[in-house]
């Protein structure tokens, strides 16, 4: 799900930096949808160089591991991205979960420093660090372990929608372990790493692999598109503008579960592209509401262009439609703001020769949707209202399929010597 609302005028210029860096940040497409750190643009720290030119430079950027917050969350999106959920084993306790977060965070932290953690059979695939970002979040049952006095109300399986057709393979876990990169080798090492770690103490629920532009693909301030060919990254409360503290960490009527912590919803989407292609140009583009080629509202001429949602075609219809993707993620309600990422997904398939119809999920030459990471203070506050407009009336709903759907707290980050989560313990 995705939200399409009005950016701060200040933020412009932030917002064009932050997206040209790696060709784009945040969601205005399918779904409902670092702060303080970063430094220069990307609030990284640049390692020694070698003489291989930008490309070695990039891989050996790093994002900080410890401090108040987690990095992953108003990081700069990297290229690449796994979403993994972890079932604990039976029999867990508060205890065996503090071992394995500690185990967790003291790996998580050497790997996005481009340093091998203890007993790593492959170090030398950790010396690329590509901006690594390894993030934690807990679901239910870790909360009612740990400290079940301090499990946010909104920590639940949302509310059923109509166009859902959850598949339970998709949904839930008890630990997620999100990570991010700008290089797709690093990452699989690292959630090799990780995951060896965690399986004395849980076993893989799903793995979400997802992908962006890789880095220098495109232009420098052109956004994400995905796999409808839709731009997909055009309002969003980026890191440093007005909104972007109270959507995520809270304030101003929305009070943090934790300090410095926030939440995750993720949904896995299908998109299907047969069905699209069906479509022509004017058809996609009444159902978006934007046009395709450079993601300007059908009002406007330029992607930041603010919508007229007044005006008229010659004859006398709307020129936006009430049903159109933007139209109905709009809200007058401030407090109705989420921050979010996508990452494309395109898995192979058996027997690409067939044809998927309207709201089918399989068949067809291609398996392929995004995964919609929402992050914000209250989900039940913030995600559900925009959800339930667009479950309501959204002309996208045509193409797009929610399988998967969860819900994480993303608690504090932590000092050296500490671990992800030790506050709550």
């Amino acid at each position: 799900m995705s939200t399409d609302e009005t950016p701060r005028s200040g933020g412009l210029q932030r917002r064009s930096l932050l997206i040209g860096a790696v060709a784009g940040a945040g969601a205005t497409g399918i779904g409902a949808a670092s702060a303080a750190g970063f430094s220069g643009v990307l609030g990284s720290s640049d390692r020694p160089t070698s003489d291989h030119g930008d490309a070695a430079r990039h891989g050996l950027q790093t994002e900080p591991f410890y401090g108040a917050r987690q990095a992953g969350v108003a990081t700069l999106p990297q290229a690449f991205s796994a979403f993994i959920a972890l079932d604990l084993n039976k029999g867990a306790s508060k205890d065996s979960l503090r071992r394995m977060l500690r185990v967790l965070s003291d790996d998580a932290a050497a790997l996005t420093q481009g340093r091998a953690p203890l007993w790593d059979q492959e170090p030398w695939l950790a010396e690329n660090p590509s901006r690594l970002t390894v993030t934690f979040g807990f679901g239910p049952k870790v909360m009612s372990l740990i400290a079940a006095a301090r499990s946010p109300g909104w920590l639940k399986p949302l509310p059923a929608f109509t166009i859902d057709r959850l598949q339970d393979r998709w949904n839930q876990g008890d630990v997620l372990v999100q990570l991010c990169c700008d290089d797709k080798l690093t990452l699989a090492h690292a959630q090799r790493v990780l995951l060896k770690d965690s399986r004395s103490f849980a076993a893989v629920r799903w793995i979400q692999d997802g992908f962006r532009n890789t880095v220098g693909a495109t232009v420098s301030g052109q956004s994400l598109r995905n796999l409808f060919g839709q731009v997909d990254g055009t309002v969003n409360p980026y890191p440093g503008e007005t909104d972007h503290e109270k959507v995520v960490y809270g304030r101003d009527g929305f009070d943090p579960w934790i300090e410095n912590g926030t939440s995750l919803v993720l949904r896995r989407i299908h998109m299907n592209v047969d069905t699209w292609d069906e479509a022509d140009t004017p058809a996609r583009e009444d159902a978006v509401g934007r046009k395709l080629a450079d993601g300007a509202p059908l009002t406007g001429s330029q992607e930041h262009d603010e919508p007229d949602f007044e005006a008229k075609g010659p004859l006398g219809f709307p020129v936006i439609a009430s049903y159109s993707h933007i139209r109905r993620s709009r809200t007058d309600n401030p407090d109705e703001k989420i921050f979010r990422s996508v990452y494309n997904y395109d898995l192979p398939v058996a027997d690409a020769s067939g044809m998927s119809r309207s709201g089918e999920i399989s068949g067809g030459v291609s398996n392929t949707g995004l995964i919609f990471a929402s992050y914000q203070a209250d989900p039940v506050k913030q995600f559900v209202p925009i959800q339930k407009r667009l479950d309501e009336m959204d002309m996208l709903n045509t193409w797009t399929v929610p399988i998967g759907s969860a819900v994480f707290a993303i608690p504090p980050g932590c000092e050296e010597g500490g671990f992800v989560g030790d506050q709550l313990f």
